[in-house]
Protein backbone atom coordinates (compact mmCIF):
# COMPACT_ATOMS: atom_id res chain seq x y z
CA UNK A 1 0.00 0.00 0.00
CA UNK A 2 1.09 3.40 -1.11
CA UNK A 3 1.68 6.48 1.48
CA UNK A 4 -1.73 7.75 0.32
CA UNK A 5 -3.47 4.40 0.60
CA UNK A 6 -3.01 4.72 4.08
CA UNK A 7 -3.98 8.26 4.41
CA UNK A 8 -7.31 7.41 3.16
CA UNK A 9 -8.08 4.67 5.09
CA UNK A 10 -7.03 6.58 8.11
CA UNK A 11 -9.42 9.54 7.06
CA UNK A 12 -12.31 6.96 6.23
CA UNK A 13 -12.21 6.09 10.07
CA UNK A 14 -11.27 8.60 12.19
CA UNK A 15 -11.96 11.60 10.36
CA UNK A 16 -10.28 14.55 8.70
CA UNK A 17 -6.17 15.45 9.78
CA UNK A 18 -4.82 18.89 9.79
CA UNK A 19 -2.43 19.94 7.17
CA UNK A 20 0.35 19.77 9.52
CA UNK A 21 -0.34 16.11 10.17
CA UNK A 22 -0.63 15.44 6.59
CA UNK A 23 3.14 17.33 6.12
CA UNK A 24 4.52 15.56 9.08
CA UNK A 25 3.53 12.58 7.20
CA UNK A 26 4.07 13.10 3.35
CA UNK A 27 8.07 14.10 4.48
CA UNK A 28 8.71 11.94 7.39
CA UNK A 29 6.89 8.55 7.55
CA UNK A 30 9.96 6.22 8.66
CA UNK A 31 8.86 3.65 5.69
CA UNK A 32 7.10 6.13 3.00
CA UNK A 33 7.68 9.51 3.77
CA UNK A 34 9.49 12.22 1.28
CA UNK A 35 12.72 12.59 3.21
CA UNK A 36 13.20 9.33 4.83
CA UNK A 37 13.35 7.46 1.46
CA UNK A 38 15.40 9.49 -0.84
CA UNK A 39 18.11 11.92 -1.82
CA UNK A 40 16.01 14.69 -3.27
CA UNK A 41 18.71 17.52 -4.09
CA UNK A 42 19.92 18.40 -7.12
CA UNK A 43 19.45 17.99 -11.33
CA UNK A 44 18.31 14.27 -10.40
CA UNK A 45 16.12 14.95 -7.71
CA UNK A 46 13.54 17.37 -6.55
CA UNK A 47 14.65 20.91 -6.13
CA UNK A 48 17.87 23.12 -5.95
CA UNK A 49 19.05 24.71 -2.77
CA UNK A 50 21.43 27.96 -3.16
CA UNK A 51 24.56 25.79 -1.89
CA UNK A 52 24.21 23.64 -4.41
CA UNK A 53 24.68 26.33 -6.85
CA UNK A 54 28.02 27.93 -6.26
CA UNK A 55 30.73 27.42 -3.61
CA UNK A 56 30.26 31.25 -3.21
CA UNK A 57 26.90 31.39 -0.98
CA UNK A 58 28.59 28.78 1.74
CA UNK A 59 31.93 30.66 1.55
CA UNK A 60 30.29 33.54 2.41
CA UNK A 61 28.31 32.20 5.21
CA UNK A 62 31.39 30.43 6.52
CA UNK A 63 33.02 34.16 6.87
CA UNK A 64 29.76 35.90 8.19
CA UNK A 65 29.84 33.19 11.41
CA UNK A 66 33.81 33.10 11.83
CA UNK A 67 33.98 36.51 11.92
CA UNK A 68 30.72 36.69 14.54
CA UNK A 69 32.75 34.26 16.57
CA UNK A 70 35.90 36.74 16.42
CA UNK A 71 33.64 39.39 17.55
CA UNK A 72 32.04 37.62 20.48
CA UNK A 73 36.03 36.98 21.88
CA UNK A 74 36.94 33.57 19.76
CA UNK A 75 35.83 31.11 22.94
CA UNK A 76 37.79 28.23 22.78
CA UNK A 77 35.14 25.76 22.53
CA UNK A 78 31.61 26.26 20.81
CA UNK A 79 29.07 24.07 18.80
CA UNK A 80 28.47 24.73 14.88
CA UNK A 81 25.37 23.50 13.83
CA UNK A 82 24.10 23.23 10.52
CA UNK A 83 19.51 22.59 10.69
CA UNK A 84 19.08 20.60 7.77
CA UNK A 85 22.21 19.96 5.66
CA UNK A 86 21.24 18.48 2.74
CA UNK A 87 23.84 16.24 1.21
CA UNK A 88 26.79 18.38 3.23
CA UNK A 89 27.25 21.10 0.88
CA UNK A 90 26.99 24.04 2.78
CA UNK A 91 28.84 23.07 5.89
CA UNK A 92 31.65 21.69 3.77
CA UNK A 93 31.80 25.44 2.28
CA UNK A 94 31.71 26.78 5.22
CA UNK A 95 34.40 24.74 7.29
CA UNK A 96 36.79 24.85 3.65
CA UNK A 97 36.02 29.07 3.96
CA UNK A 98 37.19 29.35 7.53
CA UNK A 99 40.38 26.58 7.65
CA UNK A 100 42.51 29.60 7.29
CA UNK A 101 40.41 31.62 10.51
CA UNK A 102 43.28 30.99 13.82
CA UNK A 103 41.86 28.80 16.27
CA UNK A 104 38.79 28.21 14.35
CA UNK A 105 38.41 25.02 13.52
CA UNK A 106 39.81 23.54 16.82
CA UNK A 107 37.53 25.32 18.42
CA UNK A 108 34.51 23.97 16.87
CA UNK A 109 32.38 20.94 17.60
CA UNK A 110 30.39 20.00 14.47
CA UNK A 111 26.93 19.28 14.99
CA UNK A 112 24.34 18.56 12.34
CA UNK A 113 20.63 18.23 12.82
CA UNK A 114 19.16 15.27 10.26
CA UNK A 115 16.17 13.14 10.17
CA UNK A 116 16.75 11.53 6.87
CA UNK A 117 19.17 8.68 7.08
CA UNK A 118 19.86 9.08 3.42
CA UNK A 119 20.80 12.17 3.80
CA UNK A 120 22.69 11.40 6.73
CA UNK A 121 24.52 8.53 5.00
CA UNK A 122 25.69 11.67 1.94
CA UNK A 123 26.52 13.82 4.35
CA UNK A 124 28.89 11.47 6.39
CA UNK A 125 30.68 11.21 2.79
CA UNK A 126 30.77 14.88 1.86
CA UNK A 127 32.30 15.92 5.24
CA UNK A 128 34.12 12.43 5.73
CA UNK A 129 37.44 14.38 6.39
CA UNK A 130 35.93 16.31 9.45
CA UNK A 131 34.97 14.95 12.99
CA UNK A 132 30.80 15.15 12.66
CA UNK A 133 28.61 14.26 15.18
CA UNK A 134 24.31 14.07 13.98
CA UNK A 135 21.33 15.44 16.51
CA UNK A 136 17.68 14.44 16.17
CA UNK A 137 16.58 17.81 17.63
CA UNK A 138 18.24 21.04 18.68
CA UNK A 139 17.27 20.19 21.91
CA UNK A 140 20.34 17.38 22.04
CA UNK A 141 22.50 20.12 21.03
CA UNK A 142 25.70 19.90 23.72
CA UNK A 143 25.38 23.16 26.42
CA UNK A 144 27.63 25.87 25.64
CA UNK A 145 28.00 28.87 22.65
CA UNK A 146 26.66 28.24 19.60
CA UNK A 147 26.94 29.32 15.64
CA UNK A 148 24.49 27.72 13.39
CA UNK A 149 22.69 27.97 10.36
CA UNK A 150 19.75 26.95 8.85
CA UNK A 151 19.17 27.11 4.90
CA UNK A 152 15.69 26.12 3.90
CA UNK A 153 15.12 23.88 6.91
CA UNK A 154 11.89 25.64 8.37
CA UNK A 155 10.01 25.76 4.92
CA UNK A 156 9.92 22.09 4.95
CA UNK A 157 8.60 22.18 9.25
CA UNK A 158 4.43 21.29 8.88
CA UNK A 159 1.96 24.15 9.53
CA UNK A 160 -1.28 24.59 10.05
CA UNK A 161 -3.82 26.91 8.33
CA UNK A 162 -6.59 28.97 9.62
CA UNK A 163 -9.33 30.40 7.66
CA UNK A 164 -10.74 33.66 9.39
CA UNK A 165 -14.15 33.87 10.29
CA UNK A 166 -15.56 36.83 11.77
CA UNK A 167 -13.51 36.89 15.10
CA UNK A 168 -13.16 32.61 15.31
CA UNK A 169 -11.33 30.55 13.09
CA UNK A 170 -12.04 27.80 10.58
CA UNK A 171 -8.84 25.31 10.76
CA UNK A 172 -8.34 23.74 6.54
CA UNK A 173 -8.05 20.14 7.47
CA UNK A 174 -7.39 17.15 4.31
CA UNK A 175 -10.59 14.98 4.00
CA UNK A 176 -12.09 12.55 1.04
CA UNK A 177 -14.35 12.93 -1.56
CA UNK A 178 -15.10 9.95 -2.46
CA UNK A 179 -11.71 7.91 -1.86
CA UNK A 180 -9.67 10.61 -2.62
CA UNK A 181 -7.88 13.33 -0.55
CA UNK A 182 -9.14 16.96 -0.74
CA UNK A 183 -9.31 20.06 1.02
CA UNK A 184 -11.83 21.05 3.72
CA UNK A 185 -12.61 23.29 6.78
CA UNK A 186 -13.32 22.21 10.14
CA UNK A 187 -16.45 24.29 12.21
CA UNK A 188 -15.77 27.41 13.41
CA UNK A 189 -13.86 27.63 17.22
CA UNK A 190 -11.69 30.09 18.40
CA UNK A 191 -7.72 30.42 18.10
CA UNK A 192 -6.32 32.07 21.02
CA UNK A 193 -2.58 31.61 19.71
CA UNK A 194 -3.89 34.04 16.81
CA UNK A 195 -5.54 36.46 18.25
CA UNK A 196 -3.18 39.22 17.12
CA UNK A 197 -4.00 38.57 13.84
CA UNK A 198 -7.55 39.87 14.34
CA UNK A 199 -6.05 43.53 13.73
CA UNK A 200 -4.54 42.60 10.57
CA UNK A 201 -6.98 40.06 8.33
CA UNK A 202 -10.27 40.17 7.05
CA UNK A 203 -12.85 37.51 6.81
CA UNK A 204 -11.97 34.68 4.90
CA UNK A 205 -8.29 35.22 5.12
CA UNK A 206 -5.77 32.15 5.35
CA UNK A 207 -2.66 32.57 8.11
CA UNK A 208 -0.20 29.15 8.47
CA UNK A 209 1.10 28.64 12.13
CA UNK A 210 3.91 26.81 12.54
CA UNK A 211 4.03 25.62 16.27
CA UNK A 212 7.48 23.32 15.32
CA UNK A 213 9.60 26.18 14.05
CA UNK A 214 8.42 28.53 17.55
CA UNK A 215 10.01 26.11 19.48
CA UNK A 216 13.47 25.21 18.05
CA UNK A 217 13.93 28.83 17.29
CA UNK A 218 12.81 29.04 21.30
CA UNK A 219 15.62 26.87 22.38
CA UNK A 220 18.26 28.39 20.10
CA UNK A 221 17.55 32.07 20.88
CA UNK A 222 17.69 30.87 24.96
CA UNK A 223 21.24 29.31 23.87
CA UNK A 224 22.41 31.65 22.50
CA UNK A 225 21.05 34.43 24.96
CA UNK A 226 22.77 32.11 27.33
CA UNK A 227 25.75 31.56 26.31
CA UNK A 228 26.54 33.27 23.35
CA UNK A 229 27.21 32.49 19.38
CA UNK A 230 24.49 33.46 16.11
CA UNK A 231 22.14 32.03 13.98
CA UNK A 232 21.72 32.75 10.25
CA UNK A 233 18.24 31.73 9.39
CA UNK A 234 17.87 31.99 5.37
CA UNK A 235 14.76 31.03 3.98
CA UNK A 236 11.78 31.91 1.68
CA UNK A 237 8.89 34.01 2.92
CA UNK A 238 8.27 37.23 4.77
CA UNK A 239 7.69 39.18 7.84
CA UNK A 240 4.01 37.84 8.89
CA UNK A 241 2.09 34.90 6.93
CA UNK A 242 -0.90 35.41 4.78
CA UNK A 243 -2.30 33.25 2.38
CA UNK A 244 -2.39 29.82 1.38
CA UNK A 245 1.83 28.94 0.77
CA UNK A 246 1.67 25.38 0.68
CA UNK A 247 2.93 24.17 -2.42
CA UNK A 248 4.58 20.60 -3.57
CA UNK A 249 7.84 19.76 -6.14
CA UNK A 250 8.84 16.95 -8.29
CA UNK A 251 11.19 16.72 -10.54
CA UNK A 252 11.81 20.57 -10.17
CA UNK A 253 8.11 21.43 -11.39
CA UNK A 254 5.27 22.14 -9.28
CA UNK A 255 2.78 19.41 -8.36
CA UNK A 256 -0.79 18.98 -6.64
CA UNK A 257 0.43 18.64 -2.88
CA UNK A 258 -2.51 16.37 -2.17
CA UNK A 259 -1.39 14.14 -5.21
CA UNK A 260 0.66 10.92 -4.66
CA UNK A 261 1.58 11.85 -0.69
CA UNK A 262 5.19 10.85 -0.14
CA UNK A 263 6.57 11.41 -3.24
CA UNK A 264 7.08 15.35 -3.42
CA UNK A 265 9.12 18.09 -1.34
CA UNK A 266 6.43 19.75 0.78
CA UNK A 267 6.94 23.67 1.87
CA UNK A 268 4.96 26.70 3.03
CA UNK A 269 6.57 30.34 3.26
CA UNK A 270 8.54 31.09 6.60
CA UNK A 271 6.76 33.63 8.86
CA UNK A 272 9.62 35.02 9.95
CA UNK A 273 8.28 37.40 12.66
CA UNK A 274 6.84 34.35 14.22
CA UNK A 275 10.65 33.02 14.31
CA UNK A 276 11.86 36.20 15.46
CA UNK A 277 9.16 36.83 18.40
CA UNK A 278 9.78 33.06 19.40
CA UNK A 279 13.91 33.37 20.08
CA UNK A 280 13.52 35.98 22.81
CA UNK A 281 15.68 36.67 25.07
CA UNK A 282 17.85 36.40 22.00
CA UNK A 283 18.18 39.66 19.96
CA UNK A 284 17.13 39.77 16.15
CA UNK A 285 17.95 41.67 13.20
CA UNK A 286 16.18 43.19 10.14
CA UNK A 287 15.12 40.81 7.87
CA UNK A 288 17.11 40.54 4.88
CA UNK A 289 16.81 39.99 1.15
CA UNK A 290 19.55 37.33 0.47
CA UNK A 291 21.17 39.18 -2.17
CA UNK A 292 21.53 42.14 -0.27
CA UNK A 293 23.10 40.01 2.67
CA UNK A 294 25.15 38.22 -0.03
CA UNK A 295 26.51 41.67 -1.47
CA UNK A 296 27.02 43.43 1.69
CA UNK A 297 29.61 39.99 2.18
CA UNK A 298 31.14 40.63 -1.03
CA UNK A 299 29.89 38.45 -3.32
CA UNK A 300 30.63 39.91 -6.44
CA UNK A 301 34.61 40.43 -5.27
CA UNK A 302 34.16 37.05 -4.70
CA UNK A 303 32.74 35.95 -7.87
CA UNK A 304 35.78 38.07 -9.81
CA UNK A 305 38.09 36.25 -8.00
CA UNK A 306 36.75 32.81 -9.06
CA UNK A 307 36.47 34.06 -12.20
CA UNK A 308 39.89 35.13 -13.76
CA UNK A 309 40.78 31.64 -14.96
CA UNK A 310 37.76 29.65 -15.82
CA UNK A 311 36.71 28.74 -19.24
CA UNK A 312 34.27 30.92 -21.32
CA UNK A 313 31.55 27.78 -20.64
CA UNK A 314 32.41 27.20 -16.93
CA UNK A 315 32.65 31.79 -16.70
CA UNK A 316 28.90 31.65 -18.34
CA UNK A 317 27.66 28.71 -15.77
CA UNK A 318 29.63 31.03 -13.08
CA UNK A 319 27.96 34.32 -13.98
CA UNK A 320 24.57 32.62 -14.13
CA UNK A 321 24.92 31.12 -10.22
CA UNK A 322 25.74 34.57 -9.25
CA UNK A 323 22.90 36.11 -10.73
CA UNK A 324 20.81 33.47 -9.36
CA UNK A 325 22.03 33.50 -6.01
CA UNK A 326 21.42 37.79 -5.93
CA UNK A 327 19.76 39.46 -8.26
CA UNK A 328 16.22 40.67 -6.76
CA UNK A 329 13.62 38.65 -10.21
CA UNK A 330 14.97 35.52 -8.62
CA UNK A 331 17.01 34.46 -5.08
CA UNK A 332 17.96 37.96 -4.36
CA UNK A 333 14.65 38.84 -2.81
CA UNK A 334 12.47 35.55 -2.71
CA UNK A 335 15.29 34.33 0.05
CA UNK A 336 15.31 36.27 3.20
CA UNK A 337 17.92 36.35 5.69
CA UNK A 338 17.39 36.77 10.21
CA UNK A 339 19.72 36.30 12.27
CA UNK A 340 19.86 36.28 16.24
CA UNK A 341 22.22 37.08 18.89
CA UNK A 342 22.91 38.18 22.20
CA UNK A 343 22.02 41.17 23.30
CA UNK A 344 25.20 42.45 24.36
CA UNK A 345 26.93 41.75 21.24
CA UNK A 346 27.12 43.21 17.59
CA UNK A 347 24.56 41.31 14.77
CA UNK A 348 26.29 38.78 12.06
CA UNK A 349 28.18 40.89 9.68
CA UNK A 350 26.19 41.32 6.53
CA UNK A 351 22.93 41.92 8.56
CA UNK A 352 21.58 44.92 10.57
CA UNK A 353 20.38 45.33 13.94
Amino acid sequence: MTLGDDLVARIATSGPITIADYMAQALLHPTKGYYSTRDPLGAQGDFTTAPEISQMFGELIGLSLAQSWLDQGAPASFVLVELGPGRGTLMADILRATARMPGFHDAARIVLVEASAPLRSRQAETLKTFDITWADTVSELPKGPIWLVANEFFDALPVRQFQRDGDAWRERCIGLTGETLSFGLSPIGPQPALDHRLDDTRDGDLVEWCAPSSAIIAEVGTRIAAYGGAALIIDYGDWRSLGDTLQAMRGHAATDPLDAPGTADLTTHVDFEALALAAAPAAYTRLTPQGVFLERLGITDRARTLATDMSSQSLDAHIAAHRRLTHPEEMGNLFKVLGLYPITAAPPPGLEP
